[in-house]
């Protein structure tokens, strides 16, 4: 049962399929990486800000692929024959700037993996021509492939951003508090974490159940501090 109150319980990500919302914010992306089996090349770039959904259509997409998920910079300690066997997604690429083994260890995972007919798909939180790779080929590689961008929430995906958030504590908010909170919140994914885990925080500690008095209270704060 979703909680209300103040009992502190995990909180568990939910990347299913049915998990992610889809709105004019996304929907060319999602639209690209359902049709994966026609990308150009068999390779994907999908960007946005942090926390946009990246990792969730990642895995969304593995589901449907039977593709493995790994972090960029766990690739230099990885098997890249095993990993380039299937359909493989590698996420962060850009967080790899200054890290000469992460880059040569998806340059030839990325080539390998094309050599045996499977799909790669890469993610990023940059334009891919602003990813600061430092390999020569594999910015070439880079500059080559197809680029799906996560633009900014809209209220749409903020509203369905913030039950996500919640569900993923175990609360279930009511819909007058999501739509008061969204023209009152920022306007990034990670403005929607943060506030999310302030006010799961704030009713955690006061014992207050989550409600328009607690938000109130919290966004008030807001403007103390200021």
């Amino acid at each position: 049962m979703a909680r209300q109150l103040s009992f502190d319980l995990p909180v568990r990500t939910a990347l299913g399929r049915e998990d992610f919302f889809v709105s004019p914010a996304n929907a060319l992306a999602v639209a690209q990486i359902d049709a994966w089996r026609d990308w150009p090349g068999r390779k994907l770039l999908l960007y946005g800000p942090e926390g946009a959904g990246k990792t969730h259509l990642a895995h969304v997409w593995a589901a449907e692929s039977g593709a493995r998920v790994i972090a960029a910079d766990e690739l230099p300690g990885a098997d890249i024959p095993g990993l380039a066997a299937g359909h493989v997604a590698v996420e962060d690429v850009d967080r790899i700037a200054g890290n000469r083994p992460a880059q040569e260890a998806l340059f030839h995972l990325h080539n390998l993996a094309l050599a045996e007919g499977h799909a790669v798909l890469l993610t990023g939180t940059a334009a891919p021509a602003g990813w600061p790779l430092t390999l020569p080929d594999l910015k070439s590689r880079i500059q080559g492939t197809q680029a799906a961008r996560l633009d900014p929430p809209d209220d749409a995906l903020l509203e369905a951003l913030l039950l996500k958030l919640f569900a993923d504590r175990q609360l279930a908010p009511r819909t007058r508090l999501i739509r008061w909170l969204v023209p009152r919140m920022g306007r990034s994914f990670r403005d929607a974490q943060e506030l999310v885990a302030r006010l799961d925080s704030a009713a955690l500690t006061s014992g207050r159940p989550l409600d328009l008095a607690l938000a109130r209270s919290v966004l008030d704060s807001d403007g103390a501090d200021a």
